[in-house]
């Protein structure tokens, strides 16, 4: 591994070459904070694919592709002096050392929920009017459910048991189906959107991430479609020309691989 003087002459040579491509290159001078958004979304899924497969080499790259774009940033803000990346790390430091009194304090904490409970109560105090306001609305509808979850959570507002959520979901349950019966769009799709909710909120219960659940579930549909689609091209018989009879056949063989 590297010692901290090689890590800080790594990103240095990261900080030269931004400097070099904003002057010569023609198309990152043409970036602006906002055409670098959608790619930096892009490459942050990209890490979370990275992070779902273990693939730790494909982890390390894709780090480094989110650090270009944190680098990439505070180069366009400093060309306005709006803030450098100096500022961009201090900005971070302040916060981390502000929020974790009972490291740089005096404050004393019993274990891991009393620090996330202190967390929310002192962005309170720094003037946040709702703890809800650092959940981006951007957010995908999944995980921007778990977050909020997470943060009403830290101020006490919360189930106790695990049972009392599966209820919750129960009763979720059944009011889905009263207005399936009843056939009014608009209540359905409300209802289905409860049930979603109360299923997010008991994952976390159980201690499941509900996107990293959901998403492993994906790979692991994908998979085995694919390796359904496989075995029809070696019969030669498109998959809309067998009965689902056949393709279960192929379906079951893929699950045991």
């Amino acid at each position: 591994m590297n010692t901290r003087q090689e890590q800080l002459l790594a990103f240095n040579r990261l900080l030269d070459i931004m400097d070099d491509l904003r002057e010569k290159c023609p198309w990152d001078k043409k970036q602006t904070l906002e055409s670098l958004r959608h790619l930096t979304i892009e490459e942050t899924y990209e890490l979370g694919d990275a992070i779902l497969d273990n693939d730790l080499q494909e982890i390390k790259k894709e780090l480094g592709d989110v650090l270009l774009h944190i680098v990439f940033y505070a180069k366009i803000g400093s060309e306005t002096n709006a803030f450098d990346i100096g500022d961009v790390a201090n900005s971070i430091c302040d916060k981390l050392v502000d929020r974790h009194p009972h490291i740089y304090g005096d404050v004393v904490v019993a274990d891991e929920e009393e620090v996330k409970q202190n967390w929310e109560k002192l962005k309170l105090k720094e003037g946040k009017k709702s703890v809800l306001e650092g959940v981006p609305k951007s957010l995908p509808a999944l995980v921007k459910a778990s977050r909020i979850q997470d943060k009403v959570k830290g101020v006490g507002f919360d189930w106790e048991e695990p049972h009392q959520v599966w209820d919750k979901v129960q009763e979720e349950l059944q009011e889905l189906q009263v207005e399936v019966a009843s056939g009014n769009q608009e209540k359905i799709e409300a209802e289905f959107g409860d049930v979603l909710f109360s299923m997010i909120n008991y994952a976390r219960f159980l201690k499941v991430n509900p996107e990293d659940a959901l998403e492993r579930t994906n790979k692991k549909f994908i998979k085995r479609f694919q390796y359904l689609e496989s075995k029809a091209t070696e019969l030669g018989k498109p998959l809309m020309d067998m009965t689902l009879s056949e393709m279960d056949v192929f379906w079951e063989e893929a699950k045991k691989i």
